[in-house]
């Protein structure tokens, strides 16, 4: 250890005292020491915020096709028609995009760091919301889709990285759940301007978000763990300061940072050893209970899905605005109790409602197009829909929605972290891939009532529980040391 090192994070002499306070700007100790050391929580909620700006433009992304599905298909946009496969193609070149780029953004994120990770998200959320505008033909619309998904995806690594590297144990859950907050309030944005502006003037408010994303986090500090990490430590000092506030004696945190630290750097080989195996096994089972529930399915096709219930309590583009508004809220909600509740008691509540809710849909569309029930009766069950998919969101939201994300942040070591969070990223992107592509096409070969059982029985309200309760860790309010005790016993 050299010895800039020793005098940033070692037992201080007064000697050393007057070192720190020559080369890193520090308040003078022996008063600091004196003052009662409270972290102030306002700039760590602004810079998750200025954060995940870069989620709601991958909501954005993420929702623009489902208001405007139809015109698409009639021609209505750039005047390029287009067929159901191609529908389905559209929306699921994102989720493609976001797959093949997620694998290396773990790995960028520590060269260049989180901070400008994020930043240079605007090249591909600009290049493909350009090529998405100027569309003239199929091929430039599945590349802009494919481009935009490409950032969506990188986002959903390197911003929950960012939050976790920047938050104190005590609310390190609420602000990872900001990240898929945030993906929602994307999605509600996309679905009212989608309502109420013609096409062209929607797509145009969809592609100003990522703009706005950065000129707000430019301002931001890079993750304190980063600067330890490349031997930064007078910045991951600055940047500590700047996220706990000046009533806080950093030594002890910066200790804590710089001895999760190992001197190897990590590759994807190191995500398979037996070290890391049990932590891997836990996040990919996540994400694929939150994937095969069928959610983002639901999130691409919700006007589908109300047009084929011939839902006539709302119009279908209103009645996709009511769930995603239960979506925001809800996911707030879990943003206020996850630190309270805890991980486990909010996934298992979750899985179940999100079952019930599937079973739910799937009755209404077996009564629909299985029975011999006349229209009457089943125009005044029209609001079963709308109430099975806002329950199905709030449940997602409060718990398989943003806690899959919270988790791998978690309980990776931090030598790791950077690619492991890519790799589950990156699978959890193939699975939503699998499900966006082909859902229209397995609803049209076993309808629309025996999908959802399926979604149903996918994220099973006996697995996902039994998963839950017994292998998932808890780790609210833990230190990455104890979380990693947890996981050895």
């Amino acid at each position: 250890m050299d010895s800039d090192r020793e005098l940033l994070i070692g037992n201080p002499t007064d000697t050393q005292n007057e070192a720190i306070n020559r080369n890193y700007d520090s308040v003078n100790d022996t008063e600091e020491l004196s003052v009662e050391n409270r972290a102030n929580k306002l700039p760590q909620y602004v810079a998750t915020i200025s954060a995940t700006l870069s989620a709601l433009s991958a909501g954005v992304v993420l929702g623009w096709t489902s208001p405007i599905s139809d015109d698409i298909k009639s021609g209505k946009y750039n005047h390029i028609a287009v067929n159901e496969n191609e529908i389905g193609w559209i929306g699921s070149f994102t989720t493609l995009g976001a797959l093949t780029f997620g694998l290396i953004t773990g790995k960028i994120c520590d060269v260049i760091g989180r901070k400008s990770t994020l930043i240079l998200l605007i090249i591909p959320f600009g290049l493909g919301w350009i090529l998405i505008l100027w569309a003239n033909n199929l091929t430039m619309l599945y590349f802009g889709r494919c481009i935009t998904g490409i950032a969506a995806g990188a986002c959903s690594i390197a911003a929950p990285l960012y939050i976790n590297e920047i938050a104190q144990k005590e609310i390190r859950g609420a602000l990872g759940s900001y990240f898929q907050l945030m993906v929602t309030v994307g999605i509600l944005y996309a679905y009212c301007f989608g309502k109420f502006l013609t096409i062209d003037n929607y797509t145009v408010m969809c592609s100003l978000v990522p703009a706005a994303f950065v000129c707000i986090f430019i301002f931001q500090p890079e993750t304190p763990l980063y600067y330890l990490k490349t031997n930064q430590y007078d910045k991951a000092v600055a940047a500590l300061k700047h996220l706990r506030g000046n009533n806080y004696n950093v030594q002890a945190e910066i200790q804590a940072l710089d001895n999760s630290l190992t001197a190897t750097d990590s590759s994807i080989s190191d995500i398979f050893n037996r070290r890391t195996v049990k932590p891997m096994a836990i996040v990919l089972a996540l994400m694929f209970f939150q994937q095969f529930g069928g959610v983002n399915a639901i999130i691409f096709y919700t006007s589908h899905i109300f047009d084929e219930a011939h839902v006539y309590v709302l119009d279908a583009k209103t009645a996709s605005i009511v769930v995603a508004v239960m979506q925001v809220i809800a996911t707030f909600i879990s943003s206020l109790i996850v630190d309270k509740a805890g991980r486990k008691v909010l996934l298992i509540g979750s899985t179940l409602v999100m079952s019930i809710s599937c079973l739910l849909l799937g009755l209404f569309f077996s009564l629909k197009y299985r029975t011999a029930i006349d229209s009457n009766t089943m125009n005044s069950l029209g609001f079963l829909p709308v109430l099975s998919l806002c329950l199905y969101i709030i449940a997602f939201s409060l718990g398989l929605g943003p806690i899959p994300w919270i988790i791998p942040s978690e309980i990776f070591n931090s030598d790791i972290k950077g690619i492991a969070t890519s790799f589950v990223g990156s699978f959890n992107w193939f699975l939503a891939f699998v499900i966006t592509k082909f859902y229209l096409d397995v609803e049209t070969v076993i309808g629309q009532d025996t999908s959802f059982y399926i979604f149903a029985v996918m994220c099973s309200d006996v697995i996902g529980c039994l998963f839950s309760y017994f292998i998932l860790p808890e780790t609210k309010g833990k230190t990455s040391e104890e979380i990693q005790n947890a996981l050895n016993t």
